[in-house]
């Protein structure tokens, strides 16, 4: 019984340390680097997007898009540092000498690099509202759609949570961060761009009755989506375990 109090204990302690050296505080770690870079994505989609966009920001369900690339965008910058920065400061060994289980070590650099997405993408959409409010203040608060509000409590945290298991995964065996980096940019491009073919290619009923269901229900949508997410997660931090091998990590 005393073993999950443990686990849990030592996933927050890896996720402290992971915390503590994230850009917001380290500085010069990955693309968006110190409090200044995290300023500068705030800026841009908490304020310069919104107001470019007027009150359609609010209104069209389509910024669900920009919600679910803006975790990807920052989960990417920090989570090529999981491993492959460790080993490039010599501290890897180290941590795996710790009494740290291999799944709290693990778990834990996921969690920090998905909080982190997760919480500066809620702070950038709750800006954007005020944002928005007050640049088109009419004596009417503007909201959100509910949909929105879904897809941030579900989507946003699950699309974090997957672009963090995928770069623990390919941080894994990356030999350094750029390396990480690119390989995590290509997989990113491919998934992007490789929906966005799909859906093209697909023939125009096909398309019609997808659009059709999406406008009919989306929150459904919505839902169904996260589930598959849900399922991803589930499926690439398995993947990630198994290749979570502490002698070859150290023997790399």
């Amino acid at each position: 019984m005393s073993e999950r109090p443990g686990f849990a204990r030592d996933v927050l302690t890896v996720l402290w340390k992971e915390w503590k050296e994230l850009p917001l505080n380290a500085g010069d770690r990955g693309l968006v680097k110190g409090p200044l870079g995290i300023l500068i994505v705030i800026g841009v989609f908490g304020v310069m997007l919104p107001l470019q966009a007027g009150r359609a920001w609010v209104d069209s369900p389509m910024a669900l898009l920009v919600w679910g690339w803006v975790p990807i965008l920052l989960v990417s910058n920090v989570v090529a540092q999981a491993f492959a920065g460790e080993r490039e400061r010599h501290t890897l060994e180290t941590l795996l000498a710790t009494r740290l289980s291999d799944r709290a070590i693990l778990v834990g650099k996921v969690a920090a690099s998905a909080l982190y997405g997760w919480s500066v993408t809620i702070i950038c959409l709750l800006l954007g509202l005020v944002s928005i409010n007050v640049a088109h203040w009419d004596g009417r608060l503007l909201l959100y759609s509910p949909l929105t509000w879904v897809g941030a409590g579900i989507l946003v945290p699950l699309v974090a949570l997957l672009a963090a298991n995928l770069g623990v995964l390919v941080s894994l065996r990356a030999g350094t961060v750029r390396q990480a980096q690119q390989t995590l940019g290509i997989v990113s491009m491919v998934i992007v761009f490789g929906l966005g073919y799909g859906v093209q290619v697909l023939p125009p009923s096909v398309r019609q009755v997808l659009a059709s269901a999406v406008a009919g229900s989306a929150t459904t949508v919505v839902v169904a989506a996260g589930a598959l997410m849900a399922v991803a997660n589930v499926l690439v931090l398995l993947i990630a375990m198994a290749r979570f091998q502490r002698t070859r990590l150290i023997l790399d």
